[in-house]
């Protein structure tokens, strides 16, 4: 079974093709922007967390293209990433309250402006999706088996309890 593992960073799973273009620990060193280095329909599952968000919209539309493309039928893609909706709700209703305000040192912040600017600017960040959006991009990239899912939840076995920032507020899950 071929999974990918993309944009991995500092997180390394076993048995995985970890993808990554500036980490240490990344199996492959491949920039996501140019299209993946595998056959059409040859991988089984692939896996990203806190990475779409650093493409433009374009270019994450370019990158689901290419996952779709190298999907096995009936292969699976799970993304997790922050959740623009929960950033606007946090914004009007207790934005201190937000676990990486607290985990990444970021209690200096003084309002809620300066946390949604940082959000949207900081960290390379490039693009914010909500479920709407997402399911959008996903769709203009051929995915129609979309759905929304939990935290560490799923009902394939590889991509049960993937996550490791309990900001990953929008998960989903598409079969090609």
């Amino acid at each position: 079974m071929l999974m990918l593992h993309i944009g991995c960073g500092e997180v390394y799973f076993h048995g995985w093709v970890n993808i990554d273009l500036e980490s240490e620990k990344a199996d492959l060193k491949h920039d996501i922007r140019e299209p993946l280095p595998y056959q059409d329909s040859s991988v089984d599952v692939v896996y990203s967390e806190h990475f779409v968000e650093h493409l433009t919209a374009e270019k994450g539309v370019q990158f689901f293209k290419d996952v779709f493309r190298v999907l096995k039928k009936d292969g699976v893609m799970r993304i997790a990433m922050p959740d623009l909706d929960y950033v606007v709700f946090k914004y009007l209703f207790g934005w201190k309250s937000q676990d990486w305000i607290k985990e990444f040192g970021y209690s200096y912040m003084e309002n809620k402006a300066e946390m949604m600017n940082t959000m949207f600017r900081d960290w390379g960040h490039k693009w914010l999706y909500n479920y709407e959006e997402l399911k959008r991009r996903l769709l203009q990239a051929g995915f129609i088996k979309i759905k929304k899912v939990k935290f560490c939840k799923s009902r394939f076995l590889q991509l049960r309890n993937r996550e490791t920032r309990k900001d990953s507020k929008l998960i989903v899950e598409v079969v090609k």
